[in-house]
């Protein structure tokens, strides 16, 4: 462990302390098992244990999972990682699938380091190289797919990133013990109702109503469909469809429960990966909300809001453009507009119109100011020549300033620290609570501006 130490992990341990859920890992020395430290099991003794930072480092250790706790099921922390960017970044597209259908070399150029400094990292932080942390993350991927849907286990192979069964039959019972047939055995799925089904993990509380309202009063006609008690909407995963629901697990289960249909079921690694960013679902915030309250108590008036995000930056972009200096209902006005007339269709069904699309388009039908379609039609431009651009150089682009370029940002990467202090609502609320500022509220700025919104909605 690097930030906890192993008297804290200890103490966590045994209050089975579910804040910790997914923040560090228990091996027992006996059993060859490691837990979530909220496993019901009998505690074992302090000697016999061992602590990890994740899963994939247990694994490497030559621990097998618990079956009872499962942790693949475990919510994500990064709190370990300390600031290293471009450490981060490599663990999520690794288990986005970047290296399933490229190399290290290719992964290492996206991130603009060289291949010898990305496995120095891997090394310094889990004591392993990023080809063996993929194939550790798909393992896990796959027991969750094995535990919670209906997916044949040729597919779960599949969608976990292995390019034969016999490759992920191999690897499977090497690391984790037991055949995928045999690990399918030790769960009865609970749900048939749905095809298939996953339930994602969060710690702390999640202000399910409040996030559903944000979407809702910002529903795209015909792409996205937002009730009262759920979220869904179909997306294209390079050029394939994918549709997926999501809604609050009943009975006060610490989980959100995930529906999913692909074309393609090699992208449902990445499918998840982007609905836990979109939805902000690893996020601890119960440590945000501390740290928010102590330099304005009466900020958290609704406790447990996540980021609502969209499913690209793009998108993000597109919604910012159109909504500079109107309401949320007249810019929804032109964005089903937009939408309507471009009509993107994939599989016969409605997808968010991609920026080659808008490029090639004449936006003389939208009924907004012609310096902000031209707006539009620089950014869509922009995207698809330089789809990996960061959004800081959209501020290049005549008529994007700071405010769209960190509203982007902000939903469309799912970035933290973005305090809209320039926004209209942000400055009415920081009129009357002048203590608050970017810099204190850092590293949780984008929560901060939530917390500012939630006093006017």
């Amino acid at each position: 462990m690097e930030s906890l130490s192993r008297e804290q992990c200890s103490v966590a341990r045994l209050s089975r302390d579910p804040r910790f859920d997914g923040v560090f890992f228990v091996a027992v020395k006996t059993t060859g098992i490691f837990c979530r430290p909220i496993c019901p099991a009998n505690l074992p003794r302090e000697e016999n244990v061992e602590y990890f930072s994740s899963a994939p480092v247990a694994l490497q250790a030559g621990y097998r999972p618990c079956l009872r706790c499962r942790p693949d099921s475990a919510p994500n922390s990064w709190a370990w990682l300390g600031k290293e960017t471009s450490f981060r970044r490599a663990l999520s597209l690794i288990e986005q699938g970047a290296l399933q259908h490229s190399n290290l070399e290719v992964l290492s150029d996206r991130l603009g380091v060289t291949s010898r400094y990305l496995r120095q990292l891997f090394q310094n932080h889990l004591g392993m190289s990023p080809k063996v942390y993929a194939q550790y993350h798909q393992l896990m991927f796959a027991k969750q797919l094995l535990h919670n849907s209906s997916l044949s286990i040729t597919d779960v192979g599949f969608a976990s990133g292995f390019n034969s069964t016999r490759r992920f039959n191999d690897a499977f019972k090497k690391y984790l013990k037991l055949t995928p047939s045999e690990m399918r055995r030790h769960y009865v799925r609970q749900d048939d109702s749905c095809r298939n089904v996953i339930h994602l993990a969060y710690r702390g509380r999640y202000h399910w109503e409040s996030l559903l309202g944000f979407y809702r009063l910002r529903a795209i006609e015909g792409v996205e469909e937002v009730t009262q008690d759920s979220y869904a909407r179909y997306v294209d995963i390079d050029g394939s469809l994918a549709w997926f629901k999501l809604h609050a697990d009943l009975e006060g289960k610490q989980t959100i429960k995930v529906e999913f249909e692909l074309e393609d079921v090699t992208k449902l690694s990445w499918l998840m990966s982007n609905i836990k960013r979109v939805f902000d679902i690893n996020t601890d915030v119960a440590l945000i909300e501390e740290l928010l309250s102590k330099y304005d108590d009466q900020l958290v008036i609704k406790s447990g809001l996540r980021l609502p995000g969209v499913w690209s930056t793009w998108e993000a972009g597109v919604r910012a453009v159109v909504g500079q200096q109107v309401s949320v209902k007249a810019a929804i006005g032109q964005l089903n507009l937009l939408t309507d007339t471009l009509a993107h269709t994939l599989s016969g069904q409605r997808i968010f119109p991609s920026a080659d699309i808008v490029a090639r388009s004449d936006l003389s039908f939208l009924k907004m100011p012609n310096s902000r379609k031209e707006t539009l039609a620089r950014l869509a431009h922009h995207i698809t020549n330089s789809p990996e651009d960061s959004p800081n150089n959209w501020l290049a682009l005549k008529g994007i300033g700071p405010w769209t370029i960190s509203y982007a940002k902000m939903r469309g990467a799912s970035e933290p620290d973005l305090f809209l202090d320039t926004d209209l609502i942000v400055k009415k609320y920081l009129a009357e609570h002048p203590q608050l500022n970017a810099a204190n509220v850092s590293p949780w700025g984008s929560y901060a501006t939530l917390h500012c919104w939630s006093h006017f909605s």
